[in-house]
């Protein structure tokens, strides 16, 4: 392999001739070889870092033209603009496991773009700190990275994801109109309910998660970006921090902010908790509907058998014919991985000391990971699954004729001890209701016929 020769404060290194990156990057990827190739800092923070820098030079260029000067702004936004693309995301190999500021991460990206932006220029005009850092610190750029990459995951993935799963909710509501089935409480029979009702309450979970996921958003809209090294913004010009949210909020559609106290933005990560607690609320929720659709689909033959679901592949190396219901699985998987994400958000949070987080790699690595997985498995889960669900009706109707709990429906006329002795000759005798109610001598045939209708019990 050739090499080059890059220099720092801290002297000279040896970095591949092939790489952008230059000395401090390299000093990172041989002294952080924790999870090298598996745990590399998130493609969307790399992402968030093009927009970051591109918006940084677009308002240095406004405020100090004399220091970022239009060759300089041109060649920078499109080193920026290669990186926002996706082109150069093996450029950025640093691992999550490094300093827990994110600088290194930082200095990947000023290393970066001044060395692209310096191939464009066809000379050595750039520099990493004084021109693609200009105005800025690592501790105030991570967090903006975080910021930014959150919003737009959980406004381009997230939420689109929620969407298309709810339409598909409100389909089968539609088409299952006059299903009427055994609703289940402690995995007992309960009293009747309607096919469509059950699914509005997969439904309406949905949309109340999307709801907290939108109230979590504003506050991540407000950027670090102008506090620099610990939060007075010091060497940033006056206007910076609102002229860089600018920027940003038109280089990507969202309304950012500058934040309005810098030392909270700066080592408070309260904002990014309340918003993995709207993901692990999701989380929640997938798990007790993919749980519910497989439970209702189970057997085919032994199970509840209530509905089916798509067969996407085989379900067994020895058992020939055996489906199972792999998509359900899959989602309460990555709602258990969610669940744990959680636990490591919150102490990562927790870990503001005086002016500054340094737990901020590992905390936005766990946030992201459950944004994008909870974005995939909801696509995935509705399309292979969900929208293949159909309703075996006989089947429904079966089990609501064999529930012991349609006795409710004789409360008002024979009271509720009297129906409980009912419903427990039938399960004794293995006899309906009706004759269980005749023969205690609580209802006539015909009274009983005039009373019990398990189709009205649904509201």
């Amino acid at each position: 392999m050739e090499y080059r020769i890059e220099h720092d404060s801290m002297g000279e290194i040896r970095v591949p001739a092939d790489k952008c990156w230059g000395a401090q990057t390299q000093r990172s990827v041989e002294n952080f070889p924790i999870g090298v190739g598996l745990e590399t800092m998130p493609k969307e923070i790399i992402r968030a870092f093009g927009l970051l820098k591109k918006a940084a030079a677009m308002a240095n260029h406004a405020i100090k033209p004399e220091k970022m000067t239009d060759r300089k702004l041109s060649a920078i936004q499109a080193a920026c603009d290669q990186i926002i693309r996706g082109e150069r995301y093996d450029q950025f190999p640093l691992v999550v496991w490094q300093t827990g500021s994110g600088t290194q991460s930082n200095m990947n990206a000023n290393e970066v773009i001044a060395h692209i932006g310096n191939e464009i220029l066809g000379e050595n005009v750039l520099h990493p700190n004084d021109d693609v850092n200009m105005s800025q610190s690592s501790n105030d750029t991570f967090p903006t990275a975080m910021h930014i990459a959150a919003v737009l995951s959980l406004e381009d993935q997230v939420l689109p994801a929620i969407d298309a799963l709810v339409e598909t909710f409100a389909r089968l509501e539609a088409e299952n109109a006059g299903a009427v089935k055994c609703g289940r409480t402690h995995l007992q029979d309960a009293t009747p309910i309607s096919f469509p009702q059950e699914i509005s309450g997969w439904r309406t979970s949905l949309e109340q998660d999307r709801e907290l996921i939108k109230r979590a958003l504003p506050p991540l809209h407000e950027l670090a970006l102008g506090g620099t090294a610990v939060g007075t913004g010091l060497n940033a010009p006056a206007g910076f921090d609102k002229a860089a949210a600018d920027a940003l909020t038109e280089l990507t559609g969202k309304p950012f902010v500058t934040a309005p106290n810098k030392f909270h933005a700066l080592t408070s990560k309260d904002e990014l908790v309340f918003a993995h607690g709207a993901l692990k609320a999701l989380a929640c929720d997938l798990m007790k509907i993919a749980n519910d659709v497989r439970w209702l689909a189970s057997g085919p033959r032994l199970g509840l058998g209530e509905i089916t679901i798509p067969a996407n592949e085989p379900g067994s190396s020895i058992m020939p014919g055996k489906v199972n219901p792999t998509q359900c699985e899959a989602l309460t998987m990555v709602a258990v991985q969610v669940m744990g994400n959680d636990a490591a958000v919150g102490i990562a949070a927790s870990q503001g000391n005086f002016q500054l987080n340094v737990f901020m790699p590992v905390l936005i690595y766990n946030f992201l990971q459950s944004a994008r997985l909870l974005s995939e498995s909801m696509t995935a889960f509705n399309q292979r699954c969900a929208a293949g669900i159909r309703a075996n009706r006989e089947k429904m109707r079966q089990n609501l004729n064999n529930s012991l709990m349609l006795v409710t429906a004789l409360n008002p006329y024979i009271g509720y001890e009297n129906a409980a002795k009912t419903a427990k000759k039938a399960f004794a005798e293995n006899i309906t209701l009706k004759e269980a109610c005749v023969q205690l001598g609580f209802l006539t045939e015909a009274e009983f016929d005039r009373v019990f209708h398990p189709e009205q019990m649904i509201g």
